[in-house]
């Protein structure tokens, strides 16, 4: 067998073992089509992992920019060669996709492709991807197709490590997750012992300071004085319980990836397009990445079950020092001068109180028919 520019053995082993390096799905999706892209020498590569739906839970293109990705649109869907690679589970390698019966065309800023090589990723009898390339960089003969039967068995070589490296992966994001909802169901039995009892105890002394307050007043003094120590023991523990439940993966992750994964994550069980940018922002104080990270929560969960939008976009920048979070949707928007009414139905309030306990501010610009924008800025550290 002979490849293109990085021929060889070294090159496939490099590629091998960039794939099992990443533990989290997406760097292993991002891996894949970029080792196939550069070994086989193409102009293009993707990987498409399939729903339920007829749709894709995650589709990572290589060799198109992001500008070009935002031009082209929404996610394809399971038809046409896509399809049959899916459903069929075989390997496609075609001289001119736009001429088989099957294609059925493609958005208006999609790049044009041509000579087409494709194959199903399976996990034993599953199907759980779609690997393709397109525009092999060589001189084509007219009517033939720059992909060889060399080229179709190195994809079919990664496309069963990348089978296994995806398997890895999602089971360790599976673990991940049952890890730290162990973790907060611990923390919850702890919180609610160690608070009921203070409560409890307050109780009970706020009965005998009352009962006393006539005939022994300076008993009862007393009593509330314990009063007063037993509920500063109960704030004490319900601070240490917030610290500990700092989203886990805010110190694992960083604030920008957390977004994004959770961004990713909304953007497949919603109707509406939900997309995220961030730009060159640096770790920032605990206390203003989980304030950012929890007001960008209800800015989402606003904009996908009240406003009825149908695009959603998340972006965080950095600003002098710190950063800035705008969430910004095409939904049916609301009058800002109505704050006590609409300020507590969309948790305003709440995120206002988060944006200043963090040393930031909140701003809030919306119009009935007009979207809602929703920005915060932190000083950072």
């Amino acid at each position: 067998m002979s490849y293109g520019p990085r021929s060889g053995l070294a090159a496939v082993s490099s590629a091998l073992l960039a794939m099992s390096r990443h533990l989290e799905v997406r760097d292993v999706l991002k891996t894949i089509v970029a080792s196939a892209r550069e070994l086989l020498d193409a102009q293009y590569a993707a990987l498409g992992v399939p729903d339920d739906h007829g749709g894709f839970a995650q589709f990572v293109v290589d060799g198109v920019s992001e500008e070009q990705w935002k031009a082209i649109g929404p996610l394809p869907r399971q038809h046409g060669i896509l399809a049959a690679m899916l459903h069929e589970a075989r390997a496609e390698r075609l001289a001119d996709v736009r001429k088989d019966p099957r294609f059925e065309g493609w958005p208006k800023a999609h790049p044009d492709l041509v000579d087409f090589l494709g194959l199903p990723i399976r996990d034993g009898e599953e199907v759980i991807g779609a690997l393709f390339l397109a525009n092999k960089n060589c001189k084509k003969p007219e009517g033939s197709c720059g992909f060889t039967q060399d080229d179709e068995e190195l994809l079919g070589i990664l496309a069963q490590h990348a089978a296994i490296a995806l398997t890895n992966a999602r089971l360790y994001e599976r673990s991940r997750e049952l890890t730290i909802a162990e973790e907060r169901s611990r923390l919850a039995h702890e919180l609610h012992d160690a608070v009921s009892q203070k409560l409890f105890s307050l109780r009970l002394t706020a009965q005998a300071a009352a009962r006393l307050v006539d005939r022994d007043p300076s008993r009862a003094k007393g009593e509330l004085q314990q009063v007063a120590a037993l509920a500063a023991e109960a704030a004490d523990e319900l601070r240490a319980a917030v610290v500990e439940l700092r989203p886990a993966a805010l110190d694992e992750d960083g604030l920008v990836a957390t977004l994004r994964t959770q961004i990713q994550v909304l953007d497949r069980a919603h109707s509406a397009r939900v997309t995220f940018t961030g730009h060159g922002v640096k770790a920032l104080p605990a206390s203003q990445e989980e304030a950012l990270l929890r007001v960008a929560q209800e800015a989402l969960h606003n904009a996908l079950r009240h406003s009825g939008a149908d695009h959603v976009d998340v972006t965080l920048d950095r600003r002098d020092g710190g950063a800035v979070l705008r969430v910004t949707d095409d939904g049916s928007g609301f009058d800002p001068q109505a704050v006590r009414r609409a300020g507590r139905h969309l948790g305003l309030v709440s995120m206002r109180d988060r944006a200043s306990g963090a040393g930031g501010r909140l701003t809030v610009e919306s119009a009935p028919g007009k979207g809602t924008t929703i920005e915060m800025e932190v000083p950072g550290g």
